[in-house]
């Protein structure tokens, strides 16, 4: 049995999985860690691993308060991941882009594929069919262009999420919204068209914070999974007991 956890720039998110089965997700704030994975070990004791993969801001120490417990694994660009890096700056990679290039390679194996994790900033990441991970693009997620809206404008306000009901917006609310919203949406869209005129044999996987939110809103087909980064971390953890 198996804890994964994953520490974004804005939350928390674990799961425990025994073999591929997912028994429990859980989120949670950053000042919460501590608390909430001593209850998850309490509930669940035959866990023996604790693997993490970070790109936020907390202490290792406070992982490692629980190595008295479980085996407890931080991933790094050290560790042997089932692809082959071709970025030019390896090094700046982050982590949990890597975790879903290598879960997006063993559960798609000979195929191109597109992982677009939609987060704090969204993420694109392609890895082709002779599992050669070639890069992709960072932009900004969708809260954060609401709040650089607000934040850098002296009138705008600050809005959450919501889905505009036009294109047109006939208000400033609306307008934001459909600024937001719409422009998210033809940004991915229009990556996956260029991806798409270029490699065959393709699939796009959609996950993050934003993927449920904007799975019904692309036009193109896509493998939406809100916790694929999660499930990664699991099956790349087996991948480098495998390989080591």
């Amino acid at each position: 049995m198996i804890l994964t956890v994953d520490v974004g720039n804005t939350r928390i998110k674990a799961a425990v999985f025994e073999g591929n089965s997912v028994l429990e997700n859980f989120v949670f704030e950053k000042n919460e860690l501590e608390k909430k994975i001593e209850k998850i070990l309490e509930k669940f004791q035959n866990c023996t691993d604790l693997v993490v993969a970070s790109v936020g801001n907390v202490e290792k120490q406070s992982f490692l308060t629980f190595e008295k417990k479980v085996n407890v694994h931080f991933f790094t660009h050290e560790d042997v991941f089932p692809f082959h890096n071709k970025y030019a700056t390896p090094a700046t990679l982050g982590i949990d882009r890597m975790i879903l290039a290598a879960g997006a390679t063993l559960q798609f194996p000979k195929q191109n594929r597109l992982v677009i994790d939609a987060g704090t900033c969204i993420t694109y990441d392609f890895i082709d069919e002779n599992d050669n991970y070639l890069g992709g693009a960072i932009s900004p997620g969708l809260r954060l262009r609401y709040e650089t809206l607000h934040n850098y404008t002296a009138r705008l306000p600050l809005l959450a999420l919501e889905e505009p009901y036009s294109y047109i917006g006939d208000s400033t609310a609306q307008a934001i919204h459909s600024g937001v919203v719409n422009g998210f949406v033809y940004e991915i869209d229009g990556f996956i068209d260029e991806y798409r005129s270029n490699f065959a044999n393709f699939i796009i996987i959609l996950t993050g914070g934003d993927a449920d939110f904007l799975a019904k809103r692309l036009k193109n087909t896509i493998f939406a999974n809100s916790n694929f980064l999660l499930e990664s971390l699991s099956q790349t953890y087996q991948y480098k007991i495998d390989n080591d």
